[in-house]
């Protein structure tokens, strides 16, 4: 076992700050790592080898092992399969889908039941008189493609979140494989799975191999990291839901973006230039903003078309109804990176 905790305050920087009135009100620190196309660090700002848990991040490297084991997946269904969505109606029939092609309903997800996040979604079921259920939950995507590549390749479902699962022993190698690193940590996520420890460099340079896989690869898996990354990119509403930061930098930039709990953020052009990083503090706010400046640093998207995505990227603070201060980017985050 590796350390219990992840890095330390001492061995952060200021990620991001939040204003009002002129005045700085919280300071978000945390580490960050940048790499290329080839995986190989850019800039490594504050502490990127201590393990973290990516979260909802790691749902590109768990859809990647479920296709592997043969879940017959593609476009919309990729994409919700790695999606943290929103529960509208267009994520939870894509859900339904997926489910219904393997010859299974909802009843076999396991993860937690939840409410619509989307609040148009979430009032019309409750005007329904409909529970609350685990397949309006963000992560019921992933739950019906680890379903559909158990009935794939004859793996009982009623037992697919044990860590033991041929399952989730793929998961784990594909973690380490894509990552290059060893898993020092395993948990439980949020919807029940479990989830492996890696460190933020590793899991950046995981990124670049989904940004630069070729579908013509000899190798499955980096034919299968294709697939995953063309489907997010062309179908970024089901990826997250409408207007949302993810949303906004997948569909007007073409990044491969993706939010993960307790502060944790990925992002990665098609070129491969990547970004992992992590809010020591847990809260991911102004992240998107955050992992766009370090691609701008990095020169991998230009400072003009970043201009472009802030004002969607819900940085603003308001007091009293009106606008009085933003999130900033943090005085750790360099304005330019060397150039390779």
């Amino acid at each position: 076992m590796g350390r219990s905790g992840t890095f330390m305050a001492a061995d952060a920087v200021e990620l991001a700050t939040v204003s009002r009135g002129g005045f700085i009100e919280s300071r978000h620190i945390g580490s960050a790592a940048v790499v290329d196309g080839e995986g190989e660090p850019i800039a490594l700002i504050g502490d990127t080898s201590t393990p973290v848990f990516p979260r909802s991040t790691m749902k590109f490297l768990q859809t990647l092992a479920a296709l592997d084991a043969g879940a017959p997946l593609d476009g919309e269904h990729l994409a919700i399969a790695c999606a943290s969505h929103s529960g509208t109606p267009l994520h939870v029939a894509l859900v339904r889908d997926i489910l219904g092609r393997a010859g299974l309903d909802e009843t076999a997800l396991q993860c937690p039941p939840a409410w619509p996040a989307d609040r148009a979604a979430r009032d019309a079921l409750i005007r329904s008189g409909e529970p609350n259920a685990p397949i309006y939950m963000e992560c019921s995507g992933k739950h019906a493609a680890f379903l559909a590549a158990c009935r794939a390749a004859g793996w009982p479902t009623d037992s697919y979140l044990d860590p033991e699962h041929p399952l989730q022993r793929r998961v784990a190698e594909t973690v380490g494989r894509f990552g290059g690193g060893r898993i020092d940590h395993t948990s439980v996520d949020g919807c029940g799975a479990p989830v492996h420890t890696m460190p933020l460099v590793a899991l950046a340079r995981s990124m670049a191999r989904f940004a630069t896989a070729q579908e013509s690869s000899p190798f499955a898996i980096f034919r299968h990291a294709a697939q995953i990354r063309d489907a997010v990119i062309a179908h970024p509403t089901a990826m997250s839901g409408a207007g949302r930061p993810d949303t906004v930098l997948i569909e007007q930039l073409g990044i491969m973006a993706k939010f993960g709990a307790e502060g944790v953020y990925v992002a990665a052009t098609r070129e491969g230039v990547s970004v992992a990083l992590k809010y020591l503090d847990g809260t991911g706010r102004g992240a998107p903003l955050v992992a766009l400046q370090l691609l701008v640093a990095a020169g991998a998207v230009a400072p003009q078309q970043a201009e472009q995505v802030l004002p969607h990227l819900g940085l603003e603070v308001r007091g009293g109804g009106r606008v009085v201060g933003h999130v900033n980017v943090g005085a750790g985050v360099p304005v330019e990176l060397p150039a390779r």
